[in-house]
């Protein structure tokens, strides 16, 4: 696995009516909509910024993925064709091919629907098959219960907490929650969530 194999992330991902495009300059106003779209800054546990703050986030974003340590998308929703949030690749360790999934945060619309599990399976099924990640790593911080609630449906195992952490916006430290999926788990995992799209569409 290496940075060569995500030059196929120019062309969208797409499943279910959600497709993941490749985060540009030209979202900041649809992003600066998301995050109007139930006051998400408010939240200090997750990575959304102020909507004044969406330019310098993008600008960000873009600068690790120039430096090969971030892929970021938007979520565009296809029925409406709104883009509804947004999410990344990040943290790679190639040596034993790992890969996280973070940064993601979606309009409070479409929340609790099936976006997020249409673009995890997206993202998972591109960091098994054409990565060929031998594990996906995903994480919250441990006050974020909708998040782990959201993880935990996905089917990922919870590893443990990092005591600690990292600094949330406030700046108290926060303890974070780890989960993984590895490649034993996937065709199962891939076979769940498949289903549980049928049944929820």
């Amino acid at each position: 696995m290496n940075q060569d194999v995500f030059s196929s992330l120019y062309s969208p991902l797409h499943i279910n009516g959600v497709q993941l495009l490749p985060l540009q300059a030209e979202h900041e106003q649809a992003l600066v909509d998301v995050c109007k779209d139930g006051s998400l800054w408010e939240l200090d546990y997750t990575s959304v910024p102020h909507y004044s703050q969406i330019n310098a986030y993008i600008a960000k974003a873009l600068e690790l993925k120039s430096q090969g340590l971030r892929v970021p998308f938007v979520v565009l929703d296809q029925t409406t064709g709104r883009i509804v949030g947004t999410t990344s690749f990040r943290d790679f360790v190639w040596d034993v091919r790992r890969v996280e999934i973070g940064y993601t945060w979606y309009a409070k619309s479409a929340q609790r629907t099936h976006i997020n599990t249409s673009c995890k399976l997206l993202l998972l099924r591109y960091a098994f098959e054409t990565l060929q990640a031998n594990s996906v790593v995903l994480r919250t911080d441990i006050r974020n219960l909708k998040s782990q609630k959201a993880i935990e449906r996905l089917g990922a195992h919870r590893d443990g907490i990092l005591r600690q952490d990292a600094l949330r916006k406030d700046g108290t430290v926060r303890d974070t929650v780890m989960y993984s999926i590895v490649k034993e788990e996937w065709q199962g995992i891939q076979r769940y969530l498949t289903d549980l799209l049928m049944h929820s569409s």
